[in-house]
């Protein structure tokens, strides 16, 4: 057996042998299966949470998916976001012929086969998302955002040996340290956090040997961070939301509705102007991002009509509206639901497909909402200034 990808330790008597993968790799899922059964091993941790666990086992089950309530608990985002992610591995993973978590599922099947305890040692992934999230500043955001699409619409390859070095250390290091540079607030909840969240239920998997299947990414950091003791709690607590969106939410209505008034006493048609150019600007970018996602008619005069009003009140989105009538007016059928996975690997798929296509309506709608109070504001203050 290859020691290749493989960190051995022993800590108070007990065995711990850990197994860097690359989640698209055959010979991952190979090695995975070969180390468990020679190893037989009492507990078998794997890099998964419940949530991803019942994805991998079970599908992702977009059949039984309500696109009404998506929108109503304001996850279009999310779902988005989640989308574009998997798109962009199982991509990689049809290049190499092997199913998506390939090497996750073998290291469940042989836990099974050779009756070791699995343990599901990764964090849920939605606070890991809430946590990166919340660390985010907004320029931060943007970035993550377009560089996710941007891996997801690339057609770029590599090939199994390429992919095969991202497994060694020196390389994985290499990539961390851009990332970081990158996105120096994602490092921490996204691998640092996850190293500690992962070692610690490592370092509790019951029995005297322990295998664990992990992205080769977090080897070196579990290496370290499992001689010490940590707190799961506090790395599962939610991060606390950050009064800032709620003061600017307000903050942005009461300057554009007091300037427009002051306008009006002093000059009526100028302050008509204001009012103009904030119905023009807020519904009409938010129009267009509509119609860039392909929205129905309906969707985009929706659009037009609902954004200068929402950008005025905090708790109501433009997408919102826009989502609900392009779901009422072209409503998903199973099919595409059931195509939602292989329609994402492709931009003509995203834009195609009617569930994705509704979620592009929202983001869309309320990126153009959020541009069109930025330039409308901007206006505004032209105006107000001019008039003094």
């Amino acid at each position: 057996m290859t020691e290749e990808n493989i960190t051995r330790l022993m800590i108070e008597d007990k065995e711990y042998i850990l197994i860097g993968t690359a989640h698209v790799s055959k010979q991952s899922a190979e090695q995975v299966k070969e180390v468990i059964e020679q190893e037989q091993p009492d507990s078998v941790c794997v890099e998964l949470d419940k949530q991803r666990y019942d994805s991998v086992m079970n599908g992702s089950n977009w059949r039984d998916m309500d696109i009404f309530q998506v929108i109503k608990q304001k996850k279009a985002t999310l779902l988005l976001m989640n989308l574009a992610i998997s798109s962009f591995q199982k991509r990689m993973a049809k290049q190499f012929g092997v199913k998506p978590g390939q090497e996750m599922i073998q290291g469940i099947e042989s836990a099974e086969e050779v009756g070791a305890e699995l343990v599901l040692a990764d964090r849920n992934i939605q606070i890991t998302f809430s946590r990166i999230w919340g660390s985010m500043g907004m320029k931060g955001k943007m970035m993550l955002l377009t560089q996710v699409f941007a891996g997801v619409f690339s057609r770029e390859t590599i090939t199994e040996e390429e992919l095969e070095k991202m497994k060694s250390q020196d390389a994985i290091d290499s990539v961390l340290n851009e990332f970081s540079e990158t996105f120096p607030s994602l490092k921490r909840p996204l691998i640092d956090e996850r190293d500690q969240y992962l070692a610690q239920k490592i370092k509790t998997a019951p029995g005297e040997k322990v295998v664990a299947v992990l992205g080769a990414a977090h080897v070196p950091g579990i290496t370290k961070e499992i001689q010490r003791e940590h707190d799961l709690d506090k790395l599962t607590k939610l991060p606390p939301k950050s009064k800032a969106p709620k003061i600017i939410g307000w903050s942005i209505p009461v300057i554009v509705i007091g300037l427009i008034l002051y306008t009006f006493l002093t000059n009526p048609t100028a302050g008509w102007q204001q009012i103009l150019s904030w119905l023009l600007w807020n519904g009409g970018i938010s129009a267009i991002g509509v119609i860039i996602a392909f929205g129905h008619p309906l969707a985009v005069l929706t659009a037009l009509v609902a954004a200068p009003f929402t950008s005025l009140n905090p708790f109501l989105a433009a997408g919102w509206f826009a989502g609900f009538v392009q779901a009422w007016v072209k409503k998903p059928h199973v099919s595409d639901f059931e195509t939602l996975s292989d329609d994402v690997h492709s931009v003509k798929g995203f834009w195609d497909n009617k569930v994705t296509r509704i979620l592009l309506v929202i983001v869309l709608a309320n990126l153009g909402s959020s541009l069109g109070t930025i330039v409308g504001g901007a206006d505004i203050i032209r105006v107000f200034l001019n008039n003094l």
